[in-house]
């Protein structure tokens, strides 16, 4: 599911790109994408006969939430005028960082050797994605924009696992991020008054479409299952599959080539994702062999 939601929302600069060099502005392009994506959700609520209530502890948190995944969106999408779309997501995975200090510091969560080498290793494959990416250079604010992105999506995982959301099947915790996520666009767009029209063709619908259904309805139902089955720390690095996604995007959407210095950065992406996966074994196999050194027979 991890790694479902990884690609999937990876695949943001396929559908995104296209709706921009139509016109369309990213508060508009992301109404239209919650909007769509909140009726599919519902709709799937209403076939699975859940309820949408939510109780007066739980409203308030779902509604940072919801902000927050909102945020993390704009950002990103608005980091993408700022600079190359790989370059954009390869510094967006900085997150996992941010949900590692975070579970750590406030939470008391222990990390492993194992968990420590996959966080490195997909940092050092990254930043070798972001410098093997296109021509385009890196923006400073461009960064702070990313930044702000990784960091609202690092706050946004955390609260799902750790506050009272988790106690919520993940149907209803993503419709609620999607709902409470429109009110930002809604601000954005002065009351709607400043909402673009979707362009009358039918590529244009089939992107607002394709970005409310695989980046959006799909990695986010994925990425919360992820959350609460293996946890937000193992979950986030295996977001390092993400801007491997967009660069693949790049390459046979888009016509970006890719370097000897990205290819390397993808194996090592790989490498890090195949360590958290084994990460358990891993561990117990570590452990075993230093109490096998201290205590030999």
């Amino acid at each position: 599911m991890g790694v479902l939601g990884a690609v999937t929302y990876g695949l943001n600069p396929l559908f995104a790109r296209p709706l921009a060099q139509m016109g369309m502005e990213v508060p508009s392009v992301l109404f239209y994408r919650y909007l769509v994506a909140a009726f599919i959700l519902g709709a799937l609520m209403l076939y699975k006969g859940h309820d949408f209530r939510l109780t007066w502890k739980e409203l308030p948190v779902a509604l940072v939430a919801g902000i927050l995944f909102a945020l993390s969106s704009l950002f990103l999408f608005e980091s993408y005028n700022l600079m190359d779309v790989g370059i954009a997501s390869t510094i967006l995975f900085v997150y996992p960082v941010f949900v590692t200090i975070m579970m750590v510091v406030m939470f008391g969560e222990r990390v492993s050797v194992v968990t420590v080498a996959a966080i490195a290793l997909a940092i050092v494959g990254i930043v070798m994605l972001g410098h093997g990416e296109g021509d385009g250079g890196v923006n400073l604010w461009g960064v702070v924009v990313v930044l702000l992105s990784a960091i609202s999506y690092a706050v946004y995982m955390v609260m799902v696992n750790k506050s009272c959301l988790r106690r919520l099947n993940t149907l209803k915790i993503t419709f609620y991020s999607m709902v409470f996520g429109i009110l930002v666009f809604v601000v954005q767009l002065d009351g709607l008054f400043s909402l673009q029209p979707v362009p009358t063709c039918t590529q244009a619908w089939v992107n607002v479409a394709g970005l409310a259904i695989f980046p959006t309805v799909v990695s986010l139902l994925t990425m919360t299952v992820a959350i609460l089955d293996i946890g937000s720390i193992p979950t986030s690095i295996l977001g390092a599959l993400e801007p491997v996604t967009a660069l693949a995007v790049g390459i046979l959407a888009f016509g970006e080539r890719l370097s000897p210095g990205a290819m390397l950065g993808v194996a090592l992406v790989i490498v890090s994702v195949v360590l958290i996966i084994l990460s358990a074994p891993l561990t117990r196999l570590l452990r075993q062999i230093l109490i096998t050194l201290r205590h030999p027979r």
